[in-house]
Order: C-alpha cells, then structure tokens, then sequence
C-alpha cells in the first residue's frame, strides 16, 4: 500500500507568474501529404504571432525568445531522429537551447509544464511549446501498434496491440462496479462529435445518435469505433512568458495559475490498493460507504492515481475549492468514452462511482455549469499526439480571451483548410468565461498533466 510523506504532497508554487499570451495550430487530416512536419508547425507558428492581435511583429518576437521546449510523441511516426532540431531550426531559433519532451499521450502537457518551469524559476522570459505529430506515414495498423507500445509491452501488449483492447477491459470492469449503462459512454462521443461541427480545425465531426455510437462496428468489446480517438496529423503552438514580457507582447496575458503531473506505474497489473487521495471537494465522508459493493480498492483498475495526484496537486496550488463551480470550462482528454468518465471522478466532478452524473445531468455540455470539450476533443478534433495538450490548451487560451469567434467563425478560416463553415455553426464562446482546465494524459494512466489558466 502506498503511503505518502509529507514532502510527496507539497504543492508547487512558482517563483514568479507564468502568462500565456498566444496559440495557434493547423487544422488536424487523418493524411497531410502536401505538407511536412517542418511546414506544418512553421504554419501554426505563423497563426500564434500574427493573428494573436500582439502588440509587436513576428521577428521582434523571435528576438525575445530565448529556451523553447518541443513536444512530440514518437520519432517512429516521421521516422526523425532529432526532429526538434530540425523543427528549432526552421522556426528561426537556432542558436538558442531547447529540450524535446515525451510523457506519451500526456506530452503536450508535460512540455507545457517544463516551458511553465524554464520561466517561473527565472531561466527564461519567453517560451514557445511546440507539438506535433506526424500520423500518416505509417499504416492505421503500424500506428496502433506504435502508440500500444507506450503500454508496458511486457505485457499490456500481448492483448493485441491496441490500446483500444487496454481501455475496454477498463470499460468493462467500471461498468461491472458502478451499473454504467453504454448510453452514458455514448452520450460523450455524441456530444464531442456535436461540437467539432463546429471547428474548422475538426478532423472527425460528426452528427450521431445514441443508437448510432451503440450500435456501431465494435472495435474492442464494449468500445465502438465512434468511442475512440482519431489518428492524426498537425501541429500546435502555445507561447509563455514572465509578466513583464507578457503585456509587452499583448493586452489580454492569461495567467497560468498552476500546472502539475502525476504519475503512475506503466503496468496496471502493478497498480496497489491505497487510501483515495481527496480533493479540497471531498471528505473521509464521501466515500465512507463506497467499498461495501462491487469495488473493494482504489485506485484498481477503473481509476487513475496520476490524474489524482494532477489534480490534487494543481487544484491546491490554484486555490481551486469546487472544480465544477469553479472552473468555467474544462478540456480532458478523451481518448475513450470510458476514459472521459473516468476522468470525470478523478478530478473530482463528482466523487468515484458517480461519474455518470456528470454527463447526464446536462452540465458538461455547453451552457452548462462546465462545458467539456468544446473543441471536440481527441474524439472529435484530433490526437495528433505530441500537439493534443498544447491544442487543449490553446483552446482555453481563445476562451479566456473571448476570442473563440475570431479563431473558428469567420468562413474565411474555414475556406483556409478546403471546408466550408456550417449553415447550422453554433457559437460555443462560453459567456464570461474566467478560468478554465485541460487534462494531459498519457497511456493507461501513466502520466497525466493538470492545467489551471485564468484571467488576471
């Protein structure tokens, strides 16, 4: 049993404030023959410095960047070794030090997190994170296999790898211990598929129903293939700075309140029984009557320790009480449904066991108590993977500024990358919108990022 000493749950703080101050990204293609890595990240650098509204030009900005972080999953995909270097250099930034980051599914947060570092300790002021994902040069098959490896091949992979077959045996046990019927699941894909209609950036929009994600081809029991993530390729941006460079480079700085990481063992086999983690929402109370059903441990096999620890960690540090009253828009990372649900009670949306009401309830759709996934999410939008932190985030950043209209409305934009803007486009700016999350999460829970933004 795993027993915490005081220092493993000292909450972080940063030596001085981190501002995000601008993001862009491409549009997400299952294939993006026309163009490579290079190409796709120098465009969604060009969409971060000159459609942000910032106060100075593209090459005063390149002069006040001094570290860069780059996030990208597997050099398996662009077979590139190094591909930061070559990235670094084409973005102009070559002769300054950089780092390239790789935390799986979680390593767009992850290089968030270590640029929020470089300046919160003063070793930087201005900070480009940049992602991608090169998805397309390899079969649908080859790339299953490439992401499964992120599992612990000794042996998570000996059940087929795909990562599908990890998540459904996750499905399987959480819906044995809390009576969750595959509408609640089905529910979620529906509504991200709803809102990615509404991006042009949207690799995966879709219109369905209910019966429609049920009743569709089973790609790992109970998952449907309307349940799990896209394969994708693209690119995304998100820059960072101390609070001085910050409004130097715009009027609308949004601070980076707290983003922290947990972690937990690649094995899920390996995963021991503790006491629940609670949440400032959370006390011994709420679960005195939990383990007297079907579920007899925690974390087990239906829980994530790591976005746990996240959450726990971020939430302390941002002085975040209730994350459903106070958060005004949420970002997780849904590379399941089942995942999604999961998530919902790690996080403290409500407690373990009761995930489902979350959705059901109506509060995770938009003009609810905390819209989820308005970009689409990974079910949705993309999982281009070493972008898709940094992409939930840049969405939270145009939130927060009040310009999600600016970055998805105009029919132009859509026209940019071949598509055309809905009769039916919806505007999903949440009202008033002053704080927001986004979960960065990696494997079958083996590193997850939480990131806390808001307005000064």
């Amino acid at each position: 049993m795993i027993r915490f000493g005081p220092g493993n749950l000292r909450i972080p703080k940063f030596e001085r404030p981190v501002y995000v101050v601008a993001g862009g990204m491409t549009d997400f293609r299952k294939r993006y023959p026309e163009k490579n890595t290079s190409e796709l990240c120098t465009e969604a650098m060009r969409m971060t410095v000159e459609e942000n509204d910032l106060k100075v030009d593209p090459e005063k900005l390149r002069r006040m960047v001094n570290w860069c972080v780059y996030s990208q999953f597997a050099d398996h995909f662009g077979d590139q070794l190094l591909a930061a270097a070559k990235i670094h250099d084409y973005l102009g930034f070559d002769p300054l030090g950089n780092i390239e980051v790789k935390t799986g599914g979680a390593t767009g947060g992850s290089s968030v997190l270590a640029g929020a570092q470089a300046v919160a300790s003063g070793y930087a002021d201005c900070v480009p994170i940049v992602g991608w994902e090169r998805m397309d040069d390899v079969s649908t098959k080859v790339g299953n296999a490439y992401i499964a490896s992120a599992a612990c091949k000794d042996f998570e992979s000996e059940l087929g790898w795909m990562y599908a077959a990890y998540y459904a045996l996750m499905a399987q046990r959480y819906q044995y211990e809390n009576n969750v019927p595959r509408e609640t699941l089905a529910r979620i894909a529906c509504k991200n598929y709803e809102y990615a209609r509404h991006t042009p950036y949207s690799q995966n929009p879709g219109k369905y129903t209910i019966e429609d994600v049920v009743k569709n081809e089973t790609v790992s029991d109970p998952l449907s293939f309307l349940e799990c993530c896209v394969m994708s390729t693209g690119a995304a941006i998100l820059i960072l700075a101390d609070e001085k460079v910050a409004h130097e480079l715009t009027d609308q700085p949004i601070l980076l309140k707290a983003i922290c990481g947990g972690s937990h063992t690649l094995r899920t086999a390996d995963r021991r029984d503790m006491p629940i983690l609670l949440l400032p929402n959370e006390t011994e109370e709420t679960y005195k009557d939990y383990f007297t059903s079907r579920r007899h441990e925690w974390p087990g096999f239906s829980s994530f320790l790591a976005s746990r620890m996240a959450a726990y960690l971020a939430y302390n540090m941002a002085g975040i009480k209730d994350p459903v009253e106070d958060f005004d828009l949420l970002e997780t990372h849904d590379a399941f449904t089942i995942s999604d649900i999961q998530t919902y009670e790690d996080i403290g949306l409500r407690p373990y066991g009761r995930g489902r009401e979350f959705i059901e309830s109506g509060e995770a759709y938009y003009e609810g108590k905390l819209p989820t996934n308005l970009s689409g999410g990974l079910i949705g939008s993309m999982h281009a993977v070493g972008a898709t932190g940094i992409f939930q985030m840049v969405e939270v950043l145009w939130q927060l500024q009040g310009k999600w209209a600016k970055f998805h409305a105009d029919p132009e934009r859509w026209a940019r990358y071949g598509k055309k803007k809905p009769a039916d486009f919806r505007d999903l700016q949440v009202k008033d919108a002053k704080r927001g999350c986004a979960i960065s999460h990696a494997g079958t829970g083996s590193h997850v990022t939480c990131a806390i933004l808001e307005k000064p």
